[in-house]
């Protein structure tokens, strides 16, 4: 087969090990000289595809890639949030200029489900116009919502098990604050992510699955309104004097004034008031069974970008799945997203298969109602059971220089320009 070039390149938010998946996929690549040659990364995107921005990754210092196993976040080669719609013909024919015109033979997205969609119509479209292309999704996303509810096509993403861990150990440090400054300050509020889908802040159990704390986790999907929020935080004042309640920033508190990504997806960091603060003003204005008045904190984005908290499970298998990518990509063709798959039985296993794009493209798994307990304020010994592998048992090392992080820093090396300039559809005016 005749060596062809590569691009990579990665959508939508961030984790802390996604670069580990685009490690994977540039270390396997490199095994096959033969068949593989430049890497290239989009940069931002599918946006610089768009405008013909490709970084040189195969220019790159080797010990600038290697830092990418630790080296949270997109800052490496960039991401988006350009939403690639089905009118947009002038978008998608020039991908295929672009992929054309730099000999492109191979294309890693690695993403959410939106991004799925994208990689399953570049790869329909290479077909329809004869480009011996082949077009591979690497799965992503803290909010562990791609593909479906009985986990069969996959069993949770690469990013999940890393901020499940972050609010395990972030709830176990709230505690410590709680139960020393409750006299004055006995209901902490804490935001967590999670648009619609609760398998973030349901992460906040595993900081105590023995239920010792006086913790409530109140997600999108329990139903419950503000004033149901109100009588059970003041029931567990009644009983233990404090409350830490975790709440999804999807969770139904009225207007917030909302604005929205490309994607059509709330912004919550964007909108005018956050869930948090007006649950606190609520609990605040109703009163408290309790001596003091309740407080609130938002993490950022922090709890996607932050490596220190990063399960070394989570690196593994981020890389495994970039690596399988490719061994699809060589083995099976186009149209596949690379998976992870958990063995049946007690001990903690798992595979990497392929599953086919068009399944997973726009899925979006829901977290199972079986494992919320009665009262809607707390998940099972199930779900405990199903993430307390993901969080991992290690820290990870990040390599520190003059007492600082040191992440990787890719030099600007760009292929050269063969196409016409050329403004995405969506930016025009």
């Amino acid at each position: 087969m005749k060596k062809k070039n590569v691009v990579i390149a990665q959508s939508g938010g961030p984790t802390p090990v996604i670069n580990n998946s685009l490690l994977g996929i540039i270390d396997t690549c490199k095994n096959y000289p033969n068949r593989f040659g430049t890497i290239y990364a989009g940069l931002n995107g599918i946006e610089g595809i768009l405008k013909e921005e490709l970084l040189n990754l195969s220019a790159q210092e080797e010990k600038e890639i290697k830092l990418l196993a630790t080296t949270p976040a997109a800052g490496s080669i960039g991401t988006c949030r350009y939403k690639l719609k089905e009118k947009q013909k002038e978008d998608f024919n020039r991908i295929i200029e672009v992929f054309n015109a730099h000999d492109i033979g191979y294309f890693f997205y690695i993403g959410g489900n939106d991004s799925m969609d994208t990689a399953n119509k570049v790869s329909l479209l290479a077909k329809e116009k004869g480009l011996e292309l082949i077009a591979t999704g690497v799965p992503k996303t803290i909010d562990n919502d791609v593909g479906d509810s009985e986990f069969k096509l996959i069993d949770h993403t690469p990013g999940y098990g890393s901020v499940a861990r972050y609010w395990a150990y972030n709830i176990q440090n709230a505690n410590e604050e709680n139960k020393g400054s409750y006299t004055s300050d006995p209901v902490l509020v804490i935001q967590v992510m999670g648009r619609k889908i609760g398998f973030i802040p349901a992460s906040a159990r595993l900081a105590d699955p023995n239920r010792e704390m006086p913790l409530q986790i109140y997600m999108a999907e329990s139903g419950l309104n503000l004033q149901q929020l109100a009588d059970n935080v003041n029931d567990e004042l009644k009983k233990s004097k404090r409350v830490i309640v975790v709440i999804s920033e999807g969770f139904p508190v009225g207007d917030i004034g909302e604005s929205k990504d490309a994607f059509g997806h709330t912004q919550f960091s964007a909108s005018e008031i956050t869930v948090q603060q007006i649950v606190v003003n609520y609990l605040n204005k109703v009163g408290l069974k309790a001596h003091g008045s309740a407080r609130g904190q938002v993490a950022g984005t922090d709890q996607r970008d932050t490596i220190i908290y990063a399960s070394t499970v989570d690196l593994e298998e981020a890389y495994n799945v970039g690596k399988k990518a490719v061994e699809i990509a060589i083995n099976d063709g186009t149209g596949y997203m690379s998976t992870i798959l958990r063995e049946p039985g007690s001990e903690y296993k798992i595979k990497y298969d392929k599953v086919p794009l068009e399944k997973v493209a726009n899925s979006e798994r829901k977290f199972p109602l079986s494992w919320l307990t009665p009262n809607k304020i707390d998940v099972t010994d199930e779900f405990i059971k199903y993430a307390r592998p993901l969080i991992g048992e290690k820290w990870v090392n990040v390599p520190i220089e003059n007492g600082l992080q040191r992440f990787t820093r890719f030099k600007p090396i760009f292929a050269e320009k063969k196409c016409k300039e050329y403004i995405p559809e969506a930016y025009r005016k």
